[in-house]
């Protein structure tokens, strides 16, 4: 494919909610164009944009592909982005290399949560958009309450700029409200006249265009209010203002199984939406960057791929200047020189070898050595940082299971992989449970990893809740004294040592402290009561738990000149803490997390309410228009899956935020329960071993 000029260009990203025909329609728009020669289908697994094995399999997107083709002598750069929540990550990274969004919606079910998703992710990116309202086809199809729905929930600048001819079977075309021709038929359409029937309506739908439009230009608005002819000339230039300062959105109708629609909306697209040449992007030192074709490099790294076969696969969006194939560029985030090999236009997972990808082109290169997603790729002389895409925060973990030895041995490597893929994916090692735990946006994306793990790096694992880091104090405190004594024949095994255990404060940890007077503990072996303490304080008191928050002080012991150890010593320590710990009022503290919960106001009850179930206390609530906040502390015991269940509860309309608080005793009731759990789980480990 030439390389076009910046503005010759449409990055338009396509959002939408989960099945609203989105991927179908890119399908469309590609046929339509000519890229493909034959339409694929979701169902079958052969369109262009789902390719990864995944997405075929579940039939819905999952990674945001990449569709150029030529039309009208523009290139439209399509990023066919998920609709689905708990890939989020690739809507905001489709957006950072848009100049546009179109926002498509089923004409059978209106606008959805994810649609509201869709739109308030674009106006936080301050793209301007149309929507495209799709499946025309369908049975009970009223394009007038969409475009009502529409208006209510987005507002008067939802107006239709192609209206449907037909309805259900008879959709056979659209009619331009602006231009007043009617083009019938899938690709190529034809170009006729308004039907005589729809001629009133079309003047209607007209009339609200122009009103819209004029209401964004000073000089219309006064023409239109004094009744005098406004020129098609005058619209359509008004009109490109009215979407570029995000006033007008335009809806077009379309049916994008039957190919119906798609070439007006490719016209629209070339004609209406902006090219990259309107669009400054934001600096990480708070200025702005002008795109423009001419000036050094300045390109932003949106989206990474790995493969152990293909390699490392880095998607860029150029703002500024041009990036050549076999050069060397300066990663201006990381302060380092980039060896630049051959370059690609991608077309969903297929390569195109390109020589220079120009201001306002997105692009591909291969096997990079340092650059990941966010860097920017500048000039050395000119190091400018793009301002990083703000990607979701992880709100869901799972503890990653391996499933065999050379599993464990293979993990951390295909966990690094996925998480340089994947920007919302959060990993670390729980140092309590020892236990792998990712994170990420939901129980989907979760299951998705784990399919990828196991099909591209050969690594099986079970993904089960982390456990919690459950943990074990006093509430008073005690004298233990310990005997360790052996008599083998030979050489026996002998260590006394008499212990004060009491409680600390919460947050002190565990203290040792050493009173021994007189030598009743020779000095050489009080380290190895400490050491002794500290492996007791790991392995769990009588309740079987880690221990904290408990100090230590040996005050007394014994020793034997021959039978004495280090060893032995070390035992007594141990077990002088255990027996403490049991007289001295042991409780088991949990865990419990601050959760900040954003809701529409009509479902706080529920939340409410299930939170109640959770053991939570509701700290507070913040309505704010349609949405309240809800601040609460709930053990995390309950609330490890609180993502599936917010999206459930909410219809996907509810965040949260959850952090660490402090720990709190466990409630009596659940102490033995848990106790009792606990000492099976280490029954269990020990026959394994």
């Amino acid at each position: 494919m030439e390389n076009y000029g910046i503005a010759s260009i449409r990055n338009v990203a396509l959002l939408s909610h989960s099945g609203a025909g989105k991927t179908t329609l890119a399908e469309a728009m590609n046929f339509s164009a000519g890229a493909v020669t034959r339409m694929g289908k979701v169902d079958d697994g052969t369109t262009v944009s789902d390719y990864d094995p995944d997405e075929v399999k579940r039939k819905i997107s999952i990674n945001l592909s990449l569709l150029p083709f030529k039309w009208q002598n523009s290139k439209i750069n399509i990023l066919d982005a998920p609709g689905y929540a708990d890939f989020a990550g690739e809507t905001r990274a489709a957006v950072a290399a848009a100049e546009s969004a179109a926002i498509v919606v089923s004409a059978s079910s209106g606008v959805e949560v994810g649609t509201e998703q869709a739109w308030m992710t674009a106006e936080a990116a301050g793209l301007p958009r149309c929507i495209v309202m799709n499946k025309m086809e369908r049975e009970n199809v009223n394009f007038d309450s969409v475009i009502e729905a529409l208006k209510t929930r987005f507002g008067a600048g939802c107006v239709a700029l192609t209206v449907p001819i037909g309805a259900y079977k008879d959709f056979n075309g659209v009619v331009n409200v602006l231009t007043q021709k009617a083009f019938t038929g899938a690709h190529p359409a034809q170009e006729g006249p308004v039907p005589a029937e729809m001629a009133e309506a079309v003047a209607a739908y007209r009339e609200r265009l122009i009103e819209a439009v004029a209401e964004n230009d000073d000089e219309l608005i006064e023409k239109f209010l004094g009744g005098e002819e406004i020129t098609d000339t005058e619209l359509t230039k008004a009109l490109k203002q009215a979407i570029l300062d995000r006033a007008v959105f335009p809806v077009v109708s379309a049916s994008a199984l039957n190919n119906t629609g798609i070439d007006s909306l490719l016209d629209f697209i070339v004609d209406f939406m902006p090219s990259p040449e309107h669009r400054t992007v934001a600096l990480a030192d708070g200025s702005e960057l002008n795109a423009g074709d001419g000036g050094s490099l300045a390109a932003l790294v949106f989206k990474t791929t790995a493969d152990p076969y293909v390699g490392k696969l880095t998607y860029f969006r150029v703002f500024r200047g041009t990036l050549t194939s076999n050069t060397h560029v300066w990663n201006s985030t990381k302060n380092v020189d980039e060896r630049v090999g051959q370059l690609y236009i991608m077309h969903g997972k297929n390569q195109e070898p390109a020589t220079q990808i120009g201001a306002g082109d997105i692009g591909a290169v291969a096997k990079l050595a340092v650059t990941v997603t966010n860097d920017t790729l500048a000039a050395q002389d000119a190091p400018v940082i793009i301002a990083p895409i703000v990607f979701p925060s992880a709100s869901y973990s799972v503890a990653v299971h391996p499933r065999s030895k050379a599993d464990v041995d293979k993990l951390g490597q295909a966990i690094n992989r996925l998480l340089e893929e994947d920007p919302t994916l959060e990993s670390h090692r729980d140092a309590d449970t020892h236990e792998t735990i990712v994170s990420g946006l939901g129980d989907t994306q979760m299951d998705v990893m784990a399919e990828k793990m196991a099909r591209k790096y050969s690594v099986a694992v079970d993904l089960k809740a982390p456990r919690v880091p459950y943990k074990e104090t006093i509430t008073g405190a005690a004298k233990a004294e310990y005997k360790h004594k052996k008599q083998t024949g030979g050489h026996g095994q002998y260590g006394h040592v008499v212990l004060e255990v009491e409680a600390l404060p919460a947050g002190s940890g565990v203290e040792f402290v050493d009173k021994v007077v007189g030598g009743a503990v020779p000095r050489n072996y009080i380290p190895a009561v400490e050491k002794g303490i500290k492996e007791a304080v790991q392995d769990g008191g009588s309740l079987g738990f880690p221990i904290v928050d408990v100090r230590a002080t040996l005050v007394d012991g014994g020793f034997h000149p021959v039978d004495s150890s280090e060893i032995c010593f070390k035992i007594a320590g141990s077990g002088a803490l255990k027996k403490g710990m049991e007289v001295a009022g042991p409780i088991l503290l949990e865990p419990v997390v601050a959760l900040k919960i954003t809701v529409p106001s009509a479902v706080v009850g529920d939340i409410i309410g299930d939170l109640n179930t959770k053991r939570a206390h509701v700290q507070g609530m913040n309505p704010d228009g349609e949405l309240t906040t809800i601040d609460a502390m709930a053990p995390l015991a309950e609330v490890q899956r609180y993502a599936v269940d917010l999206k459930s509860l909410t219809h996907g309309q509810g965040r949260f935020t959850m952090t660490f608080d402090h720990y709190a005793q466990v409630p009596a009731h659940l102490t033995q329960k848990l106790v009792e759990e606990r000492a099976a789980e280490v029954a269990a480990a020990q026959t394994v071993h």
